[in-house]
């Protein structure tokens, strides 16, 4: 019968090798980059060698496990030093794992967000506990907005014009349960859509620092008016956070839609479980909470009023703008309607490079995510504007350098959307016609475009089946415009030369079918 000892160092072991594998590194190439041999790399997984301390850290930085192979270490320790158990000598219970040298930790976040009278009103709650050797004094905070997202130098002139000012904001900070102690303000930035504030442990009254071994909760609160705020609430995890809970509390009759992505350091995904709603008199009001978010990761909430405001109103600028209605900095553009719903615009880099292939049926988990994001997407999309040709989506222009796109034929539903994973044209008519193109990459336009009536298209199935469709028309035009994209084109490329674009005010078949 094997120890709790053993066991907890065989546990280790595979939670290396798995991390290992997940980060497609050999075993040379992890010590390498831990700056060990590789035969002791070799040995612990083999459990011939049992794990350091320094071993296991250097691993979990490595790797960057979200904290599972020093949980693994700790519970071997553990295991190691513990005297036999029994009725009287219970095993002990291993804590969370934080992070090796951690300081702060937050147990608990509760951020609320509420929109009434034309203003955004904000309470961020957070239960600290300080796991490490040196008073905690200070925490801090920032207040970030942008009417504008994808369009900086719109926000930045904004701004520069209606810069956001500690006035208007009132920020105030508490330290304990209601009423609360208050907390002392420290600017560290100070910008025209920026404000970062240490929030210190003190007052004029005195100094109440959180020492080691002792939890505290701290609140703040500010509000911004609804022509300065975007239409979105993020939270990021700088500090390691144990719970994560969001928010928001809107006006029923505003009509209220939201939904939500995450950013990590590596890539940008759906929320992994959805925004709830629910309804209480006249507010609409939706709620999100995760468990141990991992570090560096942003969780951002979205959302659009499908009705204006009331008259007189100052309503949500951002959210208004998406809609097509004027905001104080006046309406937005078909193309900046676009980029508010999240749409790369043309000029970027990611626009012209080749997606990459997805490796079927192992990457299935990931490209039906990103085949949801794209759903998502058009929906979104979908409610901005009437496409009476039609619409596509590829990954590219949601920034995911992916080889996967979305067709809508025209007057059709969600459910017969062409999904084309991998698709490669692999036959083409010689006949050819010329009709004008759009793009959500750049809407403000069109272009006459001359493409082949008929096109042959292999794509793969979720499962790696290699499939081989036919499109015809218009179909033929939305897939080959869609394939482009994939393929770092846009349909300029296409263009003849010396044809001009045609603004969008002046292109008289908005909303209508191609002729054939």
């Amino acid at each position: 019968m094997t120890s709790p000892q053993d066991r907890a160092a065989d546990a280790f072991a595979r939670e290396l090798a798995r991390w290992r594998v997940e980060r497609g590194m050999s075993k040379k190439q992890l010590a390498g980059e831990m700056g060990f041999d590789p035969s002791y790399v070799s040995h612990v997984e083999g459990r011939r060698h049992r794990p350091t301390e320094d071993f296991a850290r250097r691993a979990e930085a490595v790797l960057q496990a979200e904290g599972e192979i020093w949980l693994r270490y700790t519970e071997y320790e553990e295991a190691r030093r513990a005297p036999r158990t029994g009725p009287a000598n219970p095993a002990p219970v291993v804590e969370q794992w934080l992070p090796p040298g951690t300081g702060l930790v937050v147990e608990n976040e509760m951020a609320e967000l509420s929109f009434a009278d034309g203003w955004y009103h904000c309470q961020v709650r957070r239960d600290l506990y300080n796991a490490g050797p040196e008073p905690v004094t200070r925490y801090p905070m920032r207040i970030s907005v942008d009417l504008f997202p994808g369009n900086a130098e719109r926000s930045n002139q904004y701004y520069r014009e209606h810069p956001l000012t500690w006035e208007e904001i009132k920020l105030v900070g508490l330290y304990g349960d209601e009423p609360g102690e208050p907390m002392g303000l420290r600017p560290i930035w100070d910008r025209d859509s920026f404000k970062e504030v240490w929030l210190l442990f003190e007052n004029d009254q005195g100094r109440f620092p959180l020492y080691r071994g002792q939890r505290a909760t701290i609140t703040y609160r500010y509000q911004v008016g609804a022509d300065k705020w975007g239409q979105y609430f993020q939270r990021a995890v700088r500090i390691p956070t144990r719970r994560l809970s969001v928010r928001l509390d809107f006006p029923r009759a505003r009509e209220p839609v939201v939904w939500g992505v995450q950013t990590s350091l590596t890539a940008e995904s759906d929320l992994r479980t959805p925004v709830d709603r629910a309804e209480s008199g006249e507010r609409a009001i939706f709620s999100w909470a995760t468990e141990h978010p991992p570090m560096h990761t942003r969780y951002r909430l979205e959302w659009r009023f499908r009705a204006p405001g009331v008259p007189g109103q100052r309503g949500p600028a951002g959210a208004e703008s998406m809609s097509g209605e004027p905001s104080a900095a006046g309406p937005l553009s078909a193309g900046e309607r676009m980029a508010a719903a999240g749409i790369v615009q043309r000029g970027d880099d990611r626009l012209r490079q080749p997606a990459r292939p997805f490796r079927l049926p192992a990457d299935e988990a990931r490209a039906r995510e990103i085949v949801a994001r794209l759903r998502a997407a058009l929906d979104r999309v979908g409610e901005l504007h009437s496409f009476g040709k039609g619409m596509g989506l590829a990954a590219p222009q949601l920034g995911l350098g992916w080889a996967a796109a979305i067709v809508r034929p025209p007057d059709e539903d969600e459910s017969e959307a062409v999904v084309l994973l991998n698709p490669r044209v692999v036959g083409a008519a010689s006949e050819t016609d010329e009709q004008y193109e759009g793009c959500l990459s750049f809407f403000d336009v069109r272009g006459l475009v001359s493409r082949p009536l008929r096109l042959l298209v292999e794509h793969e199935s979720y499962g790696g089946a290699r499939i081989i469709t036919a499109f015809e028309r218009g179909m033929a035009r939305l897939v080959g415009h869609e394939i482009d994209h994939l393929e770092g084109r846009l349909y300029t490329d296409r263009m003849a030369p010396g044809t001009a674009l045609v603004p969008l005010e002046e292109y008289g078949d908005v909303g209508r079918p191609w002729r054939y």
